[in-house]
């Protein structure tokens, strides 16, 4: 079952990876930069320093721990456990990928800390904010990120789905956490 599983998880990364063009190159190299994000998360700051204001730092010091626990995590109790080669170091792929701007990245993928940590961020959001607009966004916009992440030739597609559930889960812990903390410190 598992070398289907691993099969169907090749097939799958070798057709998305494979479909690419210039332009597209172009893009999904602006949506793995970490600067492009910079204005994205600079405006959720500010949507949420105008709902919470003087408590804006229960927010980001919950979404800071968030994120570092979701990126060890990530590695830690995943990639170094697993151990399962990126496309881009296995040998049986060489010639086959479409890197894009020739970085792999390191030995091991599963799970993709890109999607853990941007789902657990925007988990974390969802519930805070409350807005089904804002959570279609969101959830668009991370499933981007984590698309670019298989076309770039540095994750499977399962690698991204575990990412994804684990930071969901993650997420939807920190909230949790947050709120407690939250009515514990209501002014």
């Amino acid at each position: 079952m598992i070398e289907l599983l691993k099969n169907i998880d090749t097939r799958l990364f070798l057709f998305f990876n494979g479909n690419h063009t210039p332009f597209m190159d172009s893009v999904m190299g602006i949506a793995g930069d970490k600067f492009t994000w910079i204005p994205l998360y600079a405006l959720l700051l500010f949507f949420v320093w105008r709902k919470t204001k003087s408590k804006m730092w229960l927010v980001v010091l919950s979404v800071a721990i968030l994120i570092t626990f979701s990126d060890q995590i990530s590695v830690h109790l995943f990639k170094e456990i697993f151990q399962r080669n990126r496309p881009c170091h296995n040998l049986l792929l060489q010639g086959r990928i479409h890197l894009l701007n020739g970085e792999c990245g390191g030995m091991y993928g599963f799970v993709s800390s890109h999607a853990a940590n941007t789902f657990a961020l925007i988990t974390f959001l969802i519930f805070f904010f409350r807005r089904i607009d804002f959570a279609i966004c969101m959830y668009l916009w991370a499933s981007f990120v984590c698309y670019s992440r298989v076309y770039a030739g540095v994750h499977y597609p399962f690698d991204i789905m575990g990412g994804m559930m684990l930071g969901i889960f993650l997420g939807a812990i920190g909230y949790k956490f947050y709120f407690h903390y939250n009515k514990k410190y209501a002014d």
